[in-house]
């Protein structure tokens, strides 16, 4: 199995809404269509960092998915031509 194919039978394949549990989980917040690391969590609300600069925002467990390798590099590549636009 390459790492490829890896990535691709990974978590964004199985990930089912709420599974967030870890500190540092890359999420998409579907309730937003925002992307964020998960910094801290009380009860059913998860606050979360986006992955470059922003401010913090709270979310519902419920509505987040943990993010896959392609998919968080995609996101990441997209904040990166986005700050570069804004730099012009």
């Amino acid at each position: 199995m390459t790492a490829r194919d890896a990535a691709r039978s990974g978590p964004e394949r199985t990930a089912r809404v709420g599974d967030v549990t870890a500190l540092g989980d890359a999420v998409r917040d579907i309730a937003t269509d925002r992307v964020g690391r998960v910094t801290g969590r009380e009860g059913r609300r998860v606050r979360l960092r986006p992955l470059a600069d922003g401010r913090e925002w709270d979310a519902e467990a419920c509505h987040l998915r943990p993010m896959g390798q392609s998919e968080l590099l995609s996101a990441l590549l997209a904040e990166l031509n986005a700050r570069s636009r804004r730099t012009l």
